[in-house]
């Protein structure tokens, strides 16, 4: 049975669930306190950061989508998206799709066309979730990182 659900803009209330998705569904486990700072920086930051979460009736969260306006002076603007979960019991009822629809009419609204997204070369699932939206593979890519002391 399909689950009625809405698309709203995320609030500090969800970051229980959001941390609940980013640790099973992304496989992020990143301390809670600490993703409530980034949480509070963010929604701070609207006219960068875009935050939205599929909710059902019951007021239960069952994914979320947080994406960046991507700026560069060598490609038109773009909304690149950061993170991308829906709840493994709630997947195939139609969320993810609404999170990426609600995206690209954030997009029009904003005058950005373009979406894009990097997802890990291990995640076979989500890449032929994507293809099936239109989603095309442009280029195989590695992550580098640098922490400094």
């Amino acid at each position: 049975m399909v689950e009625e659900f809405f698309i709203r803009e995320a609030t500090l209330l969800d970051l229980a669930a959001l941390h609940t998705l980013n640790t099973n569904e992304l496989g992020y486990d990143y301390p809670i306190e600490k993703a409530k700072n980034q949480l509070l920086q963010l929604l701070e930051d609207q006219r960068h950061h875009l935050l939205a979460v599929a909710e059902n009736s019951q007021h239960e969260i069952l994914g979320y989508l947080h994406a960046e306006v991507y700026q560069e002076i060598y490609a038109d603007s773009a909304l690149n998206i950061l993170a991308l979960a829906v709840n493994q019991s709630a997947q195939g009822q139609g969320i993810g799709t609404a999170l990426i629809e609600w995206l690209e009419e954030a997009g029009k609204n904003r005058k950005i066309r373009i979406i894009r997204l990097n997802s890990g070369a291990n995640r076979q699932d989500a890449h032929a979730f994507y293809r099936h939206l239109g989603f095309e593979e442009v280029k195989t890519q590695k992550k580098f990182v640098l922490v400094s002391d």
